[in-house]
């Protein structure tokens, strides 16, 4: 038992201290039960949020779609593999968007609360059933979003070609455009909610459950990193889609029947304007979500997307830590894996694991039993080269012969 976790402490320092992991690192099966491999974090202001809400009771074969790796509260990388640079992000993932494969993640089927990534579930859904050409008129209904929420500033009468809607929705994610289309969609912006939870549903994504059509926060509401990569894949599979993603500035037509003139949007993804063959994203926040979002590149012919939730725009911003993700994918080899995208209409509610594929996927660092992650006696070791490593395993020797009362820790939901 003792050889165990030493071996499980070993593979964390190294991982915590960015060495690659030996090609020969234990597979999940081997690490000591109750650890986990730590994700490297920056450290992370004090933030007032709203109290978390309780998230649904974790269901094992959901927690495993994409690979039996994936179903870990701590770090995900395939053996052999620099270690991925720090975030804030509670959870995160990285894939490729054509092949499927998970490069790594963390936390990946972790519940978290999505903020306007959401609206990248709506535009799964809607996209392919609207006619963007269509002239619609905006509703009171339509303008029904929580006072002080981000809007584009369409006005109760009116009327607005769809596309421009989307543009609204994607580039300054006005949550007034996002019941419009719900309600295009669907006949209602209820009964679009209910198509996107059956459209989560057929692609896999069964951690997600909408509430709101916008990701206004609402009692319930959850979704996961590797839920929202399954997501982003459909809606960047998508050329309309993609063109919305790129567009950096939109005119929102002027209404001359309500006197009111019309005014140039832009796009607030900073990726398309910073990041080299940046295809695109989504950008979210509210007080109980906090940070989230969706990004997706290109180089070299390889297109990779990430995902990350529950993050800090302090040190760095939220989608400076998905471009640090992206560098950290590109860096890897074509054929890393530790698990894949399911296709959609693969998994059911109460289907079985789907089982991870690649040549690395089987021994995939990862680990863990709760969202606590590593006991803080490892996760918070600090080692210095080989030298280090070996006095930290001597202290865990000593630590072993003496029993130790585990410490306990807060852990925030979004």
């Amino acid at each position: 038992m003792r050889a165990r976790v030493l071996a499980a402490a070993t593979v964390a320092v190294l991982l915590s201290t960015g060495t690659a992991v030996p090609a020969d690192a234990a597979p999940p099966t081997a690490l000591a039960p109750g650890v986990t491999a730590p994700c490297p974090k920056l450290p992370t202001p004090a933030v007032t949020r709203p109290p978390r809400p309780t998230p649904p009771e974790p269901v094992p074969a959901q927690r495993a779609v994409g690979g039996e790796a994936l179903a870990t509260p701590g770090l995900v990388v395939s053996p052999g593999t620099p270690a991925p640079p720090p975030v804030t992000a509670t959870s995160w993932l990285v894939a490729d968007l054509d092949s499927g494969a998970v490069l790594g993640g963390c936390g990946p089927h972790e519940y978290a609360t999505p903020a306007s990534v959401q609206k990248l579930l709506l535009a799964a859904t809607m996209l392919p059933k609207l006619d963007p050409k269509q002239v619609v008129t905006v509703t009171r209904e339509d303008l029904d979003i929580e006072p002080g929420s981000s809007a584009v500033g369409l006005l109760v009468g009116g009327r607005y070609p769809v596309e421009t809607v989307w543009l609204g929705l994607l580039l300054q994610s006005g949550n007034e455009a996002a019941n419009l289309l719900a309600r295009l969609g669907a006949g209602s912006a209820e009964a679009g909610v209910r198509e996107m939870n059956a459209e989560a549903r057929r692609l896999g994504a069964l951690q997600t459950r909408a509430v709101t059509p916008s990701g206004l926060d609402g009692p319930g509401q959850f979704t996961s990193a590797y839920d929202l990569a399954l997501i982003a894949r459909v809606c960047f599979a998508n050329p309309t889609f993609r063109r919305y993603a790129l567009t950096e500035r939109a005119q929102i037509p002027a209404q001359p029947a309500l006197r009111k003139r019309g005014f140039q949007i832009q796009n607030e993804n900073p990726l398309i304007y910073d990041y080299p063959g940046a295809l695109g994203g989504k950008t979210g926040f509210t007080d109980l979500a906090r940070h989230t979002y969706v990004g997706a590149a290109e180089r070299n012919g390889r297109r990779l997307v990430v995902t990350l939730l529950n993050a800090e725009r302090r040190p760095i911003r939220a989608w400076e830590q998905g471009a640090r993700l992206l560098d950290w994918g590109f860096s890897l080899p074509p054929d890393s894996s530790v698990g894949r995208l399911v296709q959609p209409g693969e998994v059911s509610d109460g289907a079985a694991a789907t089982p991870s594929t690649g040549p690395d996927a089987g021994a995939a660092v990862a680990a863990g039993r709760s969202s606590g992650g590593a006991p803080e006696w490892l996760g918070g070791a600090v080692v210095g080269g080989s030298a280090g490593l070996v006095g930290l395993l001597a202290a865990l020797l000593a630590v072993g012969r003496r029993r130790r009362r585990p410490r306990r820790r807060a852990v925030q939901w979004d």
